[in-house]
């Protein structure tokens, strides 16, 4: 399937962006570099930018591909499924679509839950698993993200995207920083989130994505069952110590959970440790990657492993 260009502004000059149609829908990704694939998938309310700043460092060794998933930034936003699993067969589809059999997959919050159910759908697809601040690992969250499943969110919502559009969102960005939000990236791209729901279509999907995997006590979709599945892949786990999103505690226990992880923690860094650190998270995916071997799950391993579990 070819991909045609749709004129994304690249200040480094290194990243061309893309689009496809699949199922009748316009995906629309970045995609750098040459190398073993590395999948870039971002977090609720975010795009394909979040990833935009590493990408020339990442594209020395790698194809990245980092997709705007279906419903946010510039790919389409159909009344559809905006499931973990519907998102990770998505992921699926872009990187056979774009002639890849596997990938490296690396996910920011949300998308570090389609990761990980990328991983356990598609075990024969995943090369290896990076989490960044990852959803699914516990029900602590930001009380802002509790409160947009909410009855009545699809009228709230409208009232704080239009603050940001217009200029008077300071007042929405010190209400961030009164929950814990620290001042930088994570203000930032979580005002960028906002802004982008201005358009009905994109806060819908929002809202749908959101009551998927949150409710009003808090992430209610766990991967913490099936960790022992993804044993033999290896797993990179990367978190910021000042998240307020989702608690670096989260981080510890997987890395507990998965023997032979590699687990990082940016002292200075918040929600989106991949932009406050830059250039230390590339390099250390770089270092992840190049030393370790790519999985190879097939089903008569996986059988093996549910039956050990079952036992």
């Amino acid at each position: 399937m070819s991909a045609s260009s749709q004129g994304f502004t690249d200040p480094y000059g290194q990243v061309e962006a893309e689009q496809v149609v699949l199922h009748g829908n316009r995906v629309s990704f970045l995609r750098a570099g040459e190398g073993p694939p590395l999948l870039l998938l971002h977090g609720i309310a975010g795009s394909y930018e979040t990833w935009a700043p590493l990408i020339p460092a990442l594209a020395d060794d790698f194809t990245v591909i980092a997709p705007d998933m279906l419903g946010h930034g510039s790919s389409a936003k159909p009344r559809g499924d905006y499931s973990l699993g519907a998102y990770a067969a998505g992921a699926r589809d872009l990187l056979l679509a774009l002639g890849h059999e596997s990938a490296t997959v690396v996910g920011h919050s949300l998308g570090g839950g389609v990761a990980m159910q990328f991983a356990y759908q598609f075990p024969t697809h995943t090369d290896r698993l990076g989490l960044v601040s990852t959803g699914g690992l516990g029900e602590d969250v930001n009380i802002f993200l509790r409160a947009a499943t909410l009855p009545g969110a699809e009228l709230v919502l409208p009232l704080i995207t239009k603050a940001w559009v217009t200029g008077t969102g300071r007042r929405v960005a010190g209400w961030l920083g009164s929950i814990g939000l620290t001042p930088g990236s994570d203000v930032t791209e979580i005002a960028r989130g906002y802004a982008s729901l201005a358009d009905p279509e994109a806060r819908a999907a929002f809202l749908c994505t959101a009551r998927s995997v949150i409710d009003h006590r808090g992430q209610r979709v766990s991967a913490r069952d099936r960790l022992y599945l993804a044993h033999a892949v290896p797993t990179m786990i990367v978190w910021g110590e000042r998240d307020r999103i989702i608690p670096v505690s989260h981080g510890h226990w997987a890395a507990e959970a998965m023997p032979g992880s590699r687990f990082t923690v940016f002292e200075d860094a918040g929600h989106f440790p991949h932009l406050d650190r830059p250039l230390p998270f590339a390099r250390a995916l770089t270092k992840f990657v190049k030393e370790t071997k790519p999985a190879r799950l097939g089903t008569k391993e996986i059988r093996r492993l549910l039956d050990e579990r079952a036992a």
